[in-house]
């Protein structure tokens, strides 16, 4: 046991510098003044307050939207999808989830900057539509590519967090459930549904938390114009310089995360003791 302390030790300094450290010093800045000197800080809650204006609550409320609607459609597209690949034979099924993990092992600015090259004025989906003699559409710097993007980025996460409790599901509640006479419809939402929910919750999780806190993909597809949370945070360290201000805006999206978390684990706990 003791050998394992020693083989422990490393991690535990490795986490504290890039983890504590950092979290710590967050929490330093965001409740301190902008420009104070060097060990002398000066306590307030104003950037909290600063938070509260309608300028930055706009931009949280347009991150929760988008959010929320990029979760929405990753589990309505991602759960059939996930449904048909736990039906497969193991070694298919293998095969399948390679198939949708394979965009992810491609560098997410790398598969933004394809984006922008297919949806631009002069992309190839426009050139091709010229060919076809339609007229040109806007797609880039809108909501739509925005979406385009947070969705074929995140769909994985659902696709696979679906798939893993379909996959592990028993089997003998859906051919009790036909035994009884359920049809279905009746057997996939008393039954399938049900025993899948687990990963259902999960997959919302690792999409949405990503999908509002993200950066890259707004500020490409959506233009430098498309603001939010995740670009205000950025703006703040690096263009603007208020990290004091920036850090605020973090712990506030850090315990909207962890009340979230806390909400889906307990949705799940109160399914399981439903069945």
């Amino acid at each position: 046991m003791k050998h394992f302390r020693h083989l422990i030790k490393p991690y535990l300094i490795w986490s504290i510098l890039i983890i504590v450290i950092p979290l710590l010093l967050i929490g330093l800045y965001a409740f301190t003044e902008e420009g104070n000197a060097v060990l002398t800080f000066t306590f307030t809650l104003e950037n909290f307050r600063k938070f509260a204006e309608s300028t930055y609550l706009n931009v949280i409320i347009k991150s929760f939207r988008l959010g929320i609607l990029a979760t929405v459609i990753c589990l309505i597209a991602g759960y059939p999808l996930a449904y048909i690949i736990s039906k497969q034979a193991e070694d298919i099924q293998s095969f399948l989830i390679l198939l949708v993990t394979v965009p992810s092992w491609i560098n997410m600015l790398l598969r933004t900057y394809a984006w922008m090259n297919l949806l631009s004025d002069n992309g190839i989906i426009n050139n091709l539509l010229g060919l076809l003699g339609i007229d040109p559409i806007t797609m880039m710097y809108t909501d739509f590519s925005v979406m385009l993007g947070l969705v074929c980025n995140l769909m994985p996460f659902m696709i696979i967090s679906i798939h893993t409790s379909l996959s592990k599901m028993d089997h003998s509640y859906i051919e009790a459930a036909n035994d009884l006479g359920a049809n279905p419809v009746q057997t996939f939402w008393k039954v399938t549904w049900v025993l899948s929910l687990p990963g259902v919750l999960n997959g919302v999780m690792l999409v949405f938390l990503p999908a509002i806190s993200s950066f890259v993909i707004p500020k490409l597809l959506g233009g430098g114009q498309y603001m939010l949370i995740g670009n205000l945070i950025e703006s703040q360290f690096i263009s603007v310089g208020n990290w004091n201000f920036g850090s605020a805006i973090s712990l506030i999206l850090a315990a909207a995360i962890l009340i979230l978390m806390r909400l889906v684990k307990r949705i799940d706990v109160m399914g399981r003791q439903e069945e």
